[in-house]
């Protein structure tokens, strides 16, 4: 990592990518290097500026922050990612880790808080804001880890989505919390049930839920 840790913005609102640009010009050991509007638009600055840090917010226009994230670190591991959201929610949270990012703020977060995480995440360091904080302990606290080991059978991927589908998500809805397309959970689905030997989705759900899996967070 350079002296000065080099950041990259993304962001769908110009207004908050102005303001944080303002932040980090204000202090000397920030650099600006790029700004992007769009997920897509974040792996492709990502690949060609090779910043220390992208702030990462998780709603954006064509491929969402969660996909980003995976996108930009499969190929450039040594990025820090810090998501810097309005979302809370656990499911957020955890598709934020389980993708890679190193850090995790609400944009309610004082710009103390903002530029101390941007330092941490190019330190190599995992950072949450206290809220989330609290919330990873208290999940990880009441979720027996050994859960997946149920179903041998099964990939991680197959065994995540076997849990949303546990947990009452449709198919659309598991594509928008993973970041994959409509077409690769139907295989997915698909799969599971055949490995499962079930017919259908009433029964993997009475298998899941057997297992505990209706409570488990990947």
């Amino acid at each position: 990592m350079s002296e000065r840790v080099r950041v990259l913005i993304a962001d769908d609102h110009p207004l908050f990518r102005d303001g944080m640009h303002g932040l980090l010009d204000s202090v000397p050991d920030t650099e600006v290097v790029g700004e992007a509007g769009t997920g897509e638009e974040a792996v492709r600055l990502a690949a060609a500026l090779r910043p220390d840090v992208i702030l990462m917010d998780l709603k954006m226009p064509g491929i969402n922050g969660i996909q980003a994230t995976r996108e930009v670190l499969d190929s450039n591991p040594d990025i820090g990612i810090l998501v810097l959201t309005m979302l809370e929610d656990d499911d957020s949270v955890f598709a934020a880790m389980r993708a890679g990012a190193q850090g995790y703020l609400l944009k309610g977060a004082n710009q103390a808080e903002i530029l101390r995480a941007i330092r941490a995440v190019a330190n190599g360091e995992a950072i949450f804001g206290p809220g989330i904080a609290r919330r990873v302990m208290r999940l990880f606290s009441s979720r027996p880890a050994a859960l997946p080991r149920a179903f041998p059978e099964l990939t991680g991927r197959e065994v995540e989505i076997l849990a949303l589908i546990a947990q009452g998500h449709g198919n659309q809805e598991i594509a928008e919390r993973l970041g994959i397309s409509l077409k690769t959970v139907q295989n997915h689905v698909s799969t599971v049930f055949g490995k499962l030997r079930v017919a259908d989705r009433a029964q993997a759900v009475i298998r899941a839920r057997e297992a505990g899996l209706e409570w488990w967070t990947p």
